[in-house]
Order: C-alpha cells, then structure tokens, then sequence
C-alpha cells in the first residue's frame, strides 16, 4: 500500500471537512486550518507521484498518474490563490476530488506501463503544454461556476450568503485573466503538436486531435464573445463546460477504454 497517498487521503479529507462545516459560517472557514491540513497532504500527494511517474529512468504516464498530477496541479494552484483571495467554494471541490483519486490510487490495479523516455524533449513539451493548459483552463471552469454562484445569490437578493466571498466583478475578472492563459497554453500545446508530432492527424489521433481543436475554438469564441459583447453570467458558463468537457474527452476518453475497458 502507498502510504503517501493513504496520509493525502486523510488530510485531503480533513481539509475539505473543515472548509465545508465552517462554509457558510459568518467569519468564513479557518483558513490557517484548512491550508495547513491541505499543504500536508500536498507534500505526500507529491512523494507519492514522484514515486510512480519516476521510476526506471522513464516517465510513466498512464492515466491514473496523469489524473493524479494534473490533480495535484490544480490543488497547489488554488491553495496558492486561496492565501490572497477568497476562493473557499473551489477548496473543497478541488481538495475532494484530490483526496477521493488518492484513494482510488490505493486500489486500481497497475495497467500497461506507457513509457515517456526523458530526450523526446519536443514531445515532453507538446505533454506538458497539454497538461498546463488542461489544469489553468479547469481552474477556469470551476471560477465560472464561482461567478455563476455569487451572480444567482446577488440576483436573489441573499446577500449573507456571499458575505464571506469575493466581490463579483474580482472574481469574473480573475475567471477571464485565467481563461485566457489556459487558451493560449492550449493554443501552444496544439501549434507543438502540429509542428513537431508525425502522426498528430493519424487515424488514431484524429478524434483527439479534433476534440481538443473543437475546445480550443470554444475557448477563443467565449474569449472574443466577453470582450467584443460583453458575455458573462450562464452563457459563459455553460460554453465553458461545453469546451472542457471536450478537452477531457480528448484527453482522457481514449485512454481510459484503452488502458481500463481493453486491457
């Protein structure tokens, strides 16, 4: 058994406990708490994916390890927001899902290893913009639902419950700034792919290929639609989950049936 994962379950788990009992409480959750419990599990969330995508001089990179480092990506990120800005409805979201994948790592059995030798230095970068872009634009969707929230309790006029989080126009400012650094990573990531990926277009990329495209367009649709018309509020929301929803399927669909349902 990892134990690394098994002490980031538990904290994870402390941590999300401890934001949601205190979650509509006046003065808000005690961050110091929540952010002590999160940074230890963090620490042993990241022990125990060195230990599996480093090992035999490879990276491993099948899709329970992906979904474990983009996880703990996204985790330190809204962490590192969270000791500026009010983000306590993203917390337990983001440290729920972490702490729920590092059980689930104590108990998937080891699928077909799929080696990423260190000098493929095009293709590493290809994979990493990929990642970058997938955790920022996730990021950015969870914001929306944040905005979408905030936006529903003004209009209701149930102003206590948002009392204990950040002014509206800050956080949509924050979801479009965020938006548009996941959008030029993605856009990045798929110009690297096109460039220096042979079979980028093979028959057994292509759905990939075009989801992630399809997505790409989204983004760039939503971007231009707020700044040129003013979108916001459940357009932008919904359009926002449309596209990632395809960069998911994009990324993960394909593997999983291949790595889990065919294996």
């Amino acid at each position: 058994m990892d134990t690394y994962s098994l002490i980031a379950f538990v904290c994870y788990l402390l941590a999300t406990a401890a934001i949601v009992s205190r979650l509509f409480h006046p003065k808000g959750p005690n961050l110091i708490l929540v952010l002590s419990l999160g940074s230890i599990a963090m620490v042993a969330h990241t022990l125990s994916n060195s230990h599996l995508l480093l090992a035999d001089n490879e990276i491993n990179f099948n899709l329970p390890n992906v979904i474990s480092l983009v996880s703990l990506v996204i985790t330190l990120t809204i962490s590192a927001i969270a000791t500026r800005f009010k983000v306590s409805l993203l917390l337990p979201v983001v440290y729920g899902f972490a702490g729920i994948w590092q059980l689930l790592m104590l108990f998937i059995p080891n699928v077909e290893q799929i080696p990423l030798h260190a000098e493929k230095l095009f293709l590493i970068s290809h994979i990493t913009l990929a990642l970058v872009a997938y955790c920022v634009l996730i990021i950015a969707t969870l914001y929306s639902f944040q905005v979408t929230y905030i936006n529903f309790k003004l209009k209701s006029k149930n102003i206590a419950a948002v009392s204990h989080l950040p002014p509206l126009m800050q956080v949509e400012r924050q979801l479009f700034t965020i938006l548009a650094i996941g959008t030029l990573c993605l856009l990045a990531s798929e110009l690297t792919g096109l460039i220096f990926i042979d079979r980028f277009f093979s028959a057994e990329n292509i759905h990939k290929t075009l989801l992630s495209l399809i997505a790409l367009l989204i983004y760039i649709f939503i971007l231009w639609g707020h700044f040129s018309k003013g979108w916001r509020g459940s357009k932008v929301l919904t359009l926002t989950v449309i596209a990632t929803s395809l960069l998911t399927l994009s990324y993960f669909g394909s593997r999983f049936v291949k790595e889990f349902l065919l294996s």
